[in-house]
């Protein structure tokens, strides 16, 4: 646990109003006093000004010593929802503290809570103590869009007692808020076209296609009829079943346009905040990921632009399974930030510009493309990705260029425009319907609410969503 910072010089002291009229009649009288040559005046004049200037000296050394710990409840939120944000603020000093205004500091673009005044803490308490050194702050903060928002430190505005200067002083440190994209609920009736035995299963049978894998035992209440194991069953006289169908870990993956390289080329200008296309595409990510998940598939999230080179995330290299990979994959995305004019091409220069991408694996998955504006090199990258995919869906937006679509539909890709977030749910449901052609039967969507591949037992990525003192 950290430990908690103390108050810092956040501004210099400046007057009240209170002040700056005694300022203003200090000066007055001292322009009398010369002009009538009223010397007695000149007195009055001095402690007009004088008494400013020492309240301002006095708040200026007068540090609060006070230690804040700060909560939000629930830890991490959704975009278009809130958080309660909880202070708990305690006195440090073995004076009372009071007379002091409060005001926790936000990013940018939020809505921060008035200022208020800070009710009266009593001095700190080591040997019994009773909590009246410690007073309890809360309010509500909504949050629009996703990204990690740094909220805090709280700011204490402190005065003299005659209320002359005041001094804003920062008191603790800042936290992070994680604010994750919407997620679409999508059809649970449509799931994806991949074996449940699981891709790696597949490639274990493909390798040793003579052993026996087969572990038949009694039929048990719930086991779905696609796993009976018929000769076995003949030869006990009772229902038996393939236990082997337990180990499956079907995988699929997503591809996300996160450098949106054929903007800088058509010269665009870029929008240094958001970029309503790239927030699109992580919603339609999201959307997809945590359906993927519930239905028990192992997903991994990379970028469009390199593939092979790795996920999207530098802790869990994209790759994301049940427990706990929901929360993690879209704490990942959050933190992904809007391309810009001046990132973009760092950022193709990164992850390797021309390279090749990953060689199609032998056992196919179900493969899902969110683009935005990628460009000739990206549609590549798809096209030499299509054979290891099945089915293999694009998620387009608006800006996606001509010459890419016809590109990925040459491929067999399954294009589908989305172009705003209401329509996510439709677009996912509409990717089950192929429309004519000769690759009809192999780019459909199929159902598995009843035969839903088995969850992977795999280890957690660690997002928890732990929220610890500031």
């Amino acid at each position: 646990m950290r430990r908690p910072s103390f108050a810092r010089v956040a501004a210099w002291p400046r007057l009240t109003r209170r002040g700056g009229a005694l300022v203003l009649m200090g000066a007055v009288l001292v322009a009398v006093s010369l002009w009538f040559d009223l010397r007695d005046i000149l007195l009055l004049a001095f402690v007009a000004i004088a008494m400013p200037v020492i309240a301002a000296v006095f708040v200026s050394l007068r540090p609060p010593r006070l230690a804040v710990f700060r909560t939000f409840t629930p830890a991490t939120i959704a975009a278009g929802t809130s958080t309660w944000v909880a202070l708990a603020v305690k006195n440090r000093s073995k004076r009372t503290f009071d007379g002091a205004h409060w005001r926790d500091r936000v990013p940018d673009g939020l809505a921060a809570p008035p200022d208020a005044v800070l009710p009266a803490i009593g001095p700190f308490e080591r040997m019994l103590p009773s909590g009246d050194d410690t007073v309890h702050l809360e309010y509500r903060l909504r949050v629009s869009r996703r990204g990690v928002y740094v909220v805090g430190p709280l700011r204490v505005g402190l005065t003299d007692p005659f209320a002359l200067a005041r001094i804003d002083r920062d008191v603790g440190s800042a936290r992070e808020l994680i604010v994750t994209p919407r997620v679409t609920p999508l059809d649970a009736a449509l799931g994806t076209a991949a074996s449940v035995d699981g891709v790696l299963h597949g490639l274990q049978r493909r390798t040793h296609p003579n052993s026996d894998e087969l572990i038949a035992r009694e039929y048990r209440y719930g086991d779905p009829l696609r796993r009976v194991n018929w000769a076995a069953t003949a030869r006990r006289g009772e229902l038996m079943v393939r236990e082997e169908e337990q180990r499956g870990d079907p995988e699929a993956r997503i591809l996300l346009d996160t450098t949106l390289s054929a903007r800088q080329r058509t010269r665009h200008e870029f929008d240094d905040h958001v970029h309503a296309g790239f927030e699109l595409g992580i919603e339609v990510a999201a959307s997809i990921g945590v359906h993927l998940l519930d239905l028990g598939y192992q997903v991994r999230c990379d970028a469009v632009a390199d593939p092979a080179r790795g996920g999207i995330a530098s802790t869990n290299d994209g790759e994301y399974h049940m427990p706990g990979g929901d929360q993690g994959m879209l704490e990942d995305l959050a933190r992904l930030d809007s391309p810009t004019q001046h990132d973009a091409p760092e950022r193709r220069a990164s992850t390797g510009g021309s390279s090749a991408p990953a060689r199609a694996r032998e056992a196919r998955m179900p493969g899902f493309a969110v683009l935005v504006e990628p460009d000739e090199h990206d549609a590549a990258n798809l096209v030499a990705l299509r054979p290891g995919f099945e089915p293999a869906v694009a998620f387009v937006t608006e800006s996606t260029s001509a010459r890419v679509v016809d590109a990925l539909e040459a491929a067999d890709w399954r294009v589908v425009r989305v172009r705003r977030p209401t329509e996510i749910g439709g677009a996912w449901s509409g990717s089950a319907v192929r429309g004519p052609g000769p690759a009809a039967s192999t780019g459909r969507i199929s159902a598995t609410a009843a035969a839903r591949p088995p969850a992977s037992t795999g280890r957690s990525n660690g997002h928890d969503g732990h929220v610890d003192e500031s």
